[in-house]
């Protein structure tokens, strides 16, 4: 058998990452074939043209992940977050996905994306401690 060491490291580099993530991108290709992996961005921008929040997502194995979504305090009410969802929502749709699917925590906007059609499909008590982090997914 060979021999290893296990180390925890104090600073892991961006190379210790890539260490790890590059072979076990290498075996789930080889498992399933290419993931087809893409990002997708849709920012809102102020009027000066930058950048104030927005949709980040991830395009992998036929669904859409939804990292990151942020509307700023003073653009809340607007509609913005239902839109970025939808702007989502139609790339998803064009790109042939299954679906979306994304995490929330319980003091962010768990109702919010219920009202838009998003099913639960897991929860995790106390993340943060006393808190939920919620997963939803909308299949097509």
């Amino acid at each position: 058998m060979p021999n290893a060491v296990i180390t925890v490291l104090d600073t892991p580099s961006e190379e210790d990452h890539l260490a790890i993530l590059n072979p076990l991108l290498a075996f789930n290709d080889a498992q399933t074939g290419n993931d087809g992996y893409e990002q997708i961005g849709i920012m809102l921008k102020d009027e000066a043209g930058q950048s104030v929040g927005g949709l980040w997502a991830k395009l992998y194995y036929d669904w859409l992940f939804v990292e990151l979504l942020f509307v700023p305090e003073n653009l809340r009410g607007g509609d913005f977050g239902t839109k970025l969802l939808a702007q989502a929502e139609r790339i998803a749709r064009e790109k042939s996905c299954i679906g979306i699917w994304l995490d929330t925590f319980s003091f962010q906007a768990p109702g919010f994306y219920e009202k838009k059609g998003y099913e639960r499909f897991g929860v995790l008590d106390n993340y943060p401690r006393g808190g939920k982090r919620f997963f939803f997914r909308k299949v097509f």
